[in-house]
């Protein structure tokens, strides 16, 4: 069964991902808010400092992934093909198809030469968010280091290391 080469996202999908990445930025930023109490804050250390910072810079792809995906939120397949023929490069040949990606965001106009182009989505978004993914992956990287280092530390000297306590 061959689909259709014009279709961008799939609006069902768009608001299951709309709805579930919402959520999870709710959740994040309640966590990360609960994080600035006073008592939070007395009991800080570098390890959790760091983790906090990773979940923040994951909150932010999240934030602005989102952002991208609000662009394409109400516009349906026959005015993305439309802007596709407004938005066309000088010299570019006949419009062959569209697709819409979620990874990365993006919508591309599809050429008979085999060439695309995107439309809609800004172009700072891609690029933001992968930016703060790498900045989460790093500070999770640095807490882990960190805390491994507090732990082998506190064994050398001899102390029992507490466990581990999850605080709400």
């Amino acid at each position: 069964m061959a689909s259709n080469p014009w279709q961008g996202h799939d609006f069902a999908t768009m608001l299951a991902v709309l709805a579930a990445g919402a959520a999870a930025l709710l959740s994040l930023s309640g966590y990360l808010c609960s994080r600035l109490t006073r008592e939070a804050r007395r009991q800080y250390t570098t390890f959790r400092l760091g983790r906090d910072l990773s979940l923040l810079a994951a909150a932010a792809a999240l934030a602005v992934y989102l952002w991208g995906c609000l662009h394409l939120l109400f516009l349906t397949d026959q005015e993305l093909v439309h802007r596709c023929e407004q938005q066309k490069p000088a010299g570019t040949p006949a419009l062959v198809g569209l697709r819409g990606d979620f990874v990365p965001l993006r919508v591309l106009c599809e050429t008979s030469n085999g060439h695309d182009y995107s439309i809609v989505i800004p172009s700072y978004i891609n690029p933001t968010v992968a930016l703060f993914l790498l900045l989460a992956l790093i500070c999770t990287l640095a807490s882990v280091v960190l805390h491994h280092k507090q732990r082998t530390t506190t064994r050398q000297k001899g102390r029992p290391v507490e466990p581990h306590r999850h605080n709400p």
